[in-house]
């Protein structure tokens, strides 16, 4: 005769066994979640900054003699794109290898995506808001910036040039402005 009340417990045992053991994996998870977070300070993205999208041409950061990269005066390198149906404005943007980089990006039209290739940049780009990604290219040579959000029918044919420069060869003109041509 089986004894049912043994087989239960023996059930019950390793359904605890396992009740363990995912509850121990799950709280690993999330201690790596939190370990990366703090140690490699990778937060949620925080800059919340609103614009204009059918004025952001006219006036501002956004109007085209500021696009592009350019050098503060305190040092800072700052890329500014326009994201637009079917073009990124400037079509090239040139940046130093091994120095932080502050892209800022930003739509009249539709959601768009950017990917830099090779790298860590990758946001989105909306209409209304100003997308901000600090990065440092590592790398040098023309690394493709495809936008990899559905933005209509011209999408395939919606990408950029960022041209990563050695360090020495990355000078401003008098204006701090430095262009691909």
């Amino acid at each position: 005769m089986i004894d049912h009340g043994a087989t239960e417990r023996r059930i019950l045992k390793t359904e605890l066994r396992w009740a363990v053991f995912v509850g121990f994996l799950v709280l690993m998870i999330l201690g790596a979640i939190v370990y990366a977070g703090i140690s490699m300070h990778i937060n949620p993205p925080s800059n919340r900054e609103f614009i204009d999208p059918k004025t952001l041409h006219l006036s501002g950061e956004f109007t085209e003699a500021n696009l592009g990269t350019s050098v503060d005066t305190d040092g800072q390198v700052t890329t500014r794109v326009i994201a637009t149906q079917f073009s990124f404005v400037p079509q090239c943007v040139v940046v130093p290898a091994n120095r932080t980089v502050t892209l800022r990006f930003a739509s009249p039209d539709v959601i768009h995506g950017i990917l830099v290739s090779g790298t860590n940049v990758n946001t989105m780009v909306v209409p209304g808001y100003v997308s901000q990604v600090h990065t440092e290219f590592t790398r040098t040579g023309d690394l493709l910036m495809p936008c990899h959000e559905y933005c209509g029918f011209g999408h395939s044919q919606m990408l950029a040039t960022v041209r990563v420069v050695p360090p020495e060869q990355f000078r401003p003109g008098p204006d701090g402005k430095v262009t691909c041509g």
